[in-house]
Parts: structure tokens; C-alpha cells; sequence
């Protein structure tokens, strides 16, 4: 098999959204035959009895995820497995198809090992993924459904939007993700208010019975980063991610002046938020930390800050397809060498 450092300059003189193009196509051959994939399958799903754990009635085998915004419409479900990944979450789904914002719409930072995208939610809409969800789910690793609204809905229209895709994709998946919290939606973030969390979840709880969780950005001050998921949680959010991407364009040397950065440049503003809720949260709700996880080590700092579960997209682009299997890898061999049997016992460890 080829090494990805060697492959990496070759991928990289492809634009960004060409790269990820290419890289859709290898992961949905899963969808046509697993046999060839089975091998790489074997080897880089982690699946030690010491990753396992039980949320949101199902079984997670390894607690590393896919982030939303690779698998905007369910097409590379079995691919995204093949990786190595414990579950995947794919989206952002909108209810109506939109092409997203005009192109060039996605950028490396190479020396920052960080992605700036302005994507827009880009998908087929929810009828489509609809349809690809009834084909494939349950599926034999959990899947979550990151929802977010149309670019023309006006924002006091916007719950419409979120309560249309939770009827629609009702029962076709294990959670939920409320997504108000990207920078490439105009007004998208000014959702993240305590009227709309109030009447949203007022609303989404009466609809269904799966597991709907708020996903929050990275810019604002800690202190209302946990007034905000507080707030959600008592109203009825399953659960907190954190973050979405960053408009703290001072992280990076030469920035565009539009979308969101992921990557390592977001790893201690990331941080820094998931700390603060985890303060307050831990033990109340549950919390999965994304922004910068790039290794073992620090998806353990997010794992015994409060993280049940942790994502990982931007860095799988710089580090390659093995990233998964050595994070994994790493996690049994740090869970070991600090004496726990189950990462269960190693959650929320720094809050005790």
C-alpha cells in the first residue's frame, strides 16, 4: 500500500474541493464491493473492548468520529467504516438542495496543517438523503444527522427548516445535530440565542425520540459558550459539541476573508470552550469535543476533560487514512498505562 506522505504532494496540486472529490469516489466503492476494502477494514478498525461504550442506545466500538461537512449526503457511510471510524455523522443536510457558495470555496494552510472552508451546506437535500438513510441504516456503526436551514429561509422562519428535517429523517439515525453555528450561512450564528434554543427544542423534543444534541462555535467567551449550552440542556439538548469551526482569521498567515477554519490552528481555542462547558456539563449531559484532535494524545486530553466521544475531519487531510487506527491504537495504550479497563473510567477523569 502506498504511503500517504508519499502520495500527499500529488493529492495536494489538486484544488482542495477536487482533492475531496477524489477522495468521496474511493469511499463510496465500498457501496459497489467491500471485498476489496476488507483487508484495510481489518486492520485499521480498532475494536478493543476497552473503546466500547453505550450512548444514545447504541454501541460506539471506538470513540473517534467523522465530523460533519465530509459526508454532506450520506453517499460513503461503508467507506467512512473502512477508515477506521466508531461512527460518522453526516451532513450538514438542508431541507431543499442548495449548490452552497460560489467556488473557490475551500483552502489548505499547509504550514498551519489547517482547512478554511466557506462551503455553504452544500447537499442533495433531505429527500435524497432521506432515501440513501432507508437503504443503509441501522448500520453496524452509529450514525448522527447534522440539520441545518436553507440559505433563503429567513431567520424567523428558520425553525420551520429544523423541524422539517427532524420529521424527515425521524427514526433514520442515532442523533440528531442542531447546526447554528457555522460561519458560511449568513445569520446562521445569530440563531444562537436563548428564544430560538428555547422554542426549538421546545418544538424538536415533541417530534421525536431520538437523541438531539446543539453543536456550538468557537467564538464567543467562554463564559457564554456555557450560558448558551446551559440553557440547551435544560430546555432538552441531549447532548453539547464543541466546536464548529473559527472566523478567527488571526490564526493563520495568510487568510482569506471568508468561511471557517478547522485544523490545528483550532485546537486550543476548541479546547478552551469544551473546558469551560465540560466544567459546568460533565456528568449532566454528554459532550464530544472537535476542533484540532490530531493524535492519541490529544483526543485523551478531550477524553478526560469530560468527551465521551471525540471527531476528527481537517486533520485526517494532513496526517492520512492511518490517522484513525493510530489514534485508536493509542487510546487502548494510554488507557492501559493509567490503569482502566474501559474508557468509561477515563471520562471526565480531570473533572473528578
Amino acid at each position: 500500500m502506498l504511503n500517504y506522505d508519499s502520495i500527499k504532494p500529488y493529492l495536494f496540486k489538486f484544488e482542495p474541493e477536487t482533492a475531496h472529490h477524489i477522495a468521496s469516489f474511493v469511499l463510496r466503492l465500498p457501496n459497489i464491493s467491500q471485498l476489496p476494502f476488507n483487508s484495510f477494514l481489518e486492520s485499521h478498525f480498532i475494536n478493543d473492548e476497552s473503546l466500547h461504550q453505550e450512548l444514545f442506545g447504541r454501541t460506539f466500538l471506538n470513540p473517534v468520529g467523522l465530523g460533519a461537512g465530509f459526508d454532506k449526503n450520506a453517499t460513503m457511510i461503508r467507506g467512512i467504516q473502512t477508515l477506521g471510524f466508531g461512527f460518522t455523522e453526516i451532513g450538514t443536510v438542508t431541507p431543499k438542495p442548495q449548490p452552497g457558495n460560489p467556488k473557490p470555496r475551500m483552502f489548505r494552510h499547509i504550514e498551519e496543517q489547517t482547512i478554511q472552508n466557506a462551503m455553504g451546506f452544500n447537499n442533495d437535500g433531505a429527500y435524497k438523503v432521506v432515501q440513501r438513510l432507508k437503504e443503509r441504516y441501522p448500520f453496524s456503526t452509529p450514525i448522527g444527522i447534522n440539520i441545518g436551514k436553507n440559505k433563503v429561509t429567513p431567520e424567523n422562519e428558520a425553525i420551520n427548516d429544523y423541524t422539517h428535517l427532524i420529521k424527515a429523517f425521524n427514526g433514520l439515525g442515532d442523533y440528531f445535530v442542531i447546526n447554528i453555528s457555522s460561519p458560511n450561512t449568513p445569520g446562521l450564528r445569530d440563531l444562537q440565542n436563548e428564544e430560538f434554543i428555547t422554542e426549538l427544542f421546545k418544538e424538536a423534543k415533541a417530534l421525536t425520540d431520538m437523541p438531539i444534541l446543539l453543536k456550538i462555535a468557537p467564538d464567543m467567551t467562554p463564559e457564554d459558550a456555557v450560558a448558551l449550552t446551559t440553557l440547551a440542556v435544560e430546555k432538552g439538548a441531549d447532548g453539547i459539541i464543541a466546536t464548529n469551526t473559527t472566523i478567527d482569521y488571526s490564526l493563520v498567515n495568510d487568510p482569506k476573508d471568508i468561511g471557517g477554519l478547522s485544523g490545528a490552528v483550532l485546537k486550543e481555542k476548541s479546547f478552551k470552550i469544551f473546558e469551560a462547558i465540560a466544567k459546568e456539563l460533565y456528568g449532566k449531559t454528554t459532550l464530544i469535543s472537535v476542533g484540532g484532535i490530531d493524535s492519541a494524545e490529544e483526543a485523551y486530553r478531550r477524553i478526560k476533560a469530560g468527551a465521551s466521544l471525540v471527531q476528527v475531519y481537517s486533520a485526517m487531510i494532513f496526517h492520512g487514512p492511518d490517522l484513525i487506527m493510530n489514534i485508536n491504537k493509542g487510546l487502548v495504550e494510554l488507557l492501559k498505562a493509567d490503569g482502566y479497563t474501559n474508557i468509561t473510567e477515563a471520562i471526565g477523569a480531570d473533572r473528578k
